[in-house]
């Protein structure tokens, strides 16, 4: 029996948003793709709101009018009986353990000093908490660098949902300021997830974001 085709509202240049997309394209299930700009109040209309009261992306809606948010749930939601999800309990915990990770000690400060860097004004207030991001960023990368001494994948002995969640804002942490050559391990695991089956890169940013990442060197805001 076929997958149900479902509907996914998101930005494709968000990391979170764009997780949803490569599972999905490496699955091979039908899709519609709902463009959200959530940068600019798409995620705020009272039509959004009554879908997703927390107003934010991804949402992924069913045929019957039933969604799902939050990045990582959908993900699990879409790989359950896939080889995406490991089926052996342990190995299952392990990838939830490093999905767990990503949305409290990764996400939080890769994707925000991203996000500042990115899509505020260069005289933003904001960008007071670089320094701090890049600190609390650094460490996040530093123990998957450790976990991939010793491992080649984040979803147990096989690539997974955990490598796609963690792949999303790893891959352009260079544009929230980090040096990823600092982490050759890292470096590598990235090289593995791109040469998967399916792999889509994530869309580039449009001329105006692109324009104020160049205007921050990398490393600059360091603490």
């Amino acid at each position: 029996m076929s997958p149900e085709p479902v509907t996914v509202h998101g930005m494709s240049t968000s990391g979170n948003c764009h997780k949803v997309r490569m599972l999905l394209e490496q699955l091979g299930r039908p899709y519609e793709w709902v463009e959200v700009d959530s940068a600019n109040g798409g995620t705020r209309t009272p039509a959004y709101l009554a879908k997703n009261p927390n107003g934010k992306v991804p949402m992924l809606e069913r045929a019957d009018g039933s969604v799902l948010v939050e990045s990582n749930a959908i993900l699990c939601w879409l790989a359950e009986g896939t080889a995406f999800l490991p089926t052996d309990a342990w190995e299952r915990a392990q990838a939830l353990s490093w999905l767990f990770f990503e949305q409290y000690s990764h996400e939080p400060y890769i994707a925000v000093a991203r996000f500042i860097r990115g899509w505020t004004p260069i005289d933003s207030p904001r960008r007071a908490d670089l320094p701090r991001l890049m600190e609390r960023g650094d460490q996040a990368l530093s123990v998957m660098e450790k976990h991939l001494q010793v491992a080649a994948w984040f979803s147990g002995r096989h690539y997974g949902v955990a490598d796609i969640a963690l792949f999303a804002y790893t891959h352009c942490a260079a544009d929230g300021g980090f040096e990823l050559a600092r982490f050759p391990h890292i470096t590598d695991w990235l090289a593995r997830v791109r040469a998967t089956r399916g792999f889509l890169p994530m869309p580039a940013v449009s001329d105006e974001v692109a324009l104020r990442l160049a205007s921050s060197r990398v490393g600059q805001d360091r603490p």
